[in-house]
């Protein structure tokens, strides 16, 4: 039988697992972008509290102003060029291949494909079927063109959906600046409680690796990305805008850029520009690619290493569950787990 004092009790801790539950539910869909928001923070806080700060007399609203401003033009804007660039792409693609249901395939191939080790024969062989027959080419076009355009228009959404999510992420990001010797209190007073200097040392430790990662990952893409992008304008490739963005999300995985600017390369190639194509395979070989192996190291020094498969599947994984942010949040997540297992293997091993 239980008392008043049990009853109260009892009403109380359901109160609570109520309350709990009800805050999860409110702030559930904007989990990504606080998520994100507390990771550009901890990156950028302790520059922000000793370099901008102090120079702004610190004033905290117009500090976290200024930061707000800057994440605009780095985050935002890129976003909004990605977004018309993916849409425009759709119309690009249509127009590519109108000729085609105009006019039809020449009659002969171009002369470059009788080179493609192993499967030339049956390229060309195919070639000439399709050219020999309006229904097999058209049949053909509507296949490929319907599932590149929405492939296209699905990005495009996505990277819509991340101007939204980045939007939230900035109007969050603001007050985390401007309140943050408050945040960075209640974050290590938070880690004190729950594991004493342990929990000090590991927020220390997550603070590392998610600098390391943001700085390794995202600073070698955005290299990558801007460099590529110079490169694709130089050469006349199709798109540039678009395969510059391609080449910043594609270096986050292996081998990703060589795709890229290997098929801006064959794309001139097979428009008959072939000292471009041979300008863009030295480009990408030796400019593109060479800051993977070059910078990538100087910046992932400075954190925590990863190895390629934790990276690949955050940046895969992380699109899947959070959308545009999960590129950037999903290695970083993967990172600080990664570095918790591993701090709790080495403590559970028999020394």
């Amino acid at each position: 039988m239980l008392n008043d004092s049990d009853t109260r009790r009892l009403a109380q801790i359901a109160l609570v697992v109520l309350l709990i539950v009800g805050c999860i539910a409110v702030l559930l869909p904007f989990v990504g972008a606080l998520l994100f928001a507390l990771i550009i923070w901890v990156c950028s806080w302790e520059s922000y509290r000793d370099h901008l700060l102090p120079r702004l007399g610190g004033r905290d609203s117009l500090g976290a102003s200024l930061m707000v401003v800057l994440l605009i033009v780095v985050l935002l804007v890129p976003t909004i060029f990605l977004a018309g660039a993916l849409v425009s792409g759709a119309d690009h693609v249509i127009e590519l291949v109108r000729p085609y249901f105009e006019e039809g395939l020449p009659a002969e191939p171009p002369a470059w494909f009788a080179g493609i080790p192993l499967f030339a024969d049956e390229i060309i062989d195919f070639w000439h079927e399709v050219a020999s027959s309006r229904e097999a080419l058209n049949a053909l076009l509507v296949q490929g063109i319907a599932p590149a355009r929405e492939l296209l228009l699905a990005a495009g959404a996505v990277a819509a959906n991340g101007m939204l999510q980045l939007a939230l992420v900035l109007f969050v990001v603001f007050f985390l600046y401007r309140d943050g010797e408050v945040v960075a209190k209640a974050l290590y007073g938070g880690a004190r409680k729950l594991g004493g200097e342990l929990g000090e040392g590991l927020v220390d430790k997550a603070r590392g690796t998610v600098f390391g990662v943001m700085l390794g990952i995202v600073g070698t893409a955005a290299a990558q990305g801007s460099v590529a992008m110079i490169g694709f304008f130089i050469a006349g490739a199709p798109a540039p805008v678009l395969l510059g963005f391609a080449t910043f999300f594609l270096s986050m995985i292996p081998v990703g850029p060589p795709l890229v600017w290997g098929g801006a390369a064959l794309w001139l190639y097979g428009d008959g520009q072939t000292g471009w194509a041979i300008f863009m395979a030295l480009y990408g070989l030796f400019i593109i690619s060479s800051i993977d192996n070059v910078v990538k190291p100087l910046l992932m020094a400075r954190g925590a290493g990863l190895s390629v498969l934790i990276v690949a599947l955050g940046v895969f994984g992380g699109v899947l569950v959070f959308g545009f942010i999960g590129i950037f949040l999903g290695p970083v997540l993967l990172a600080l787990g990664h570095m918790l297992l591993t701090r709790w293997l080495r403590e559970e091993s028999p020394s």
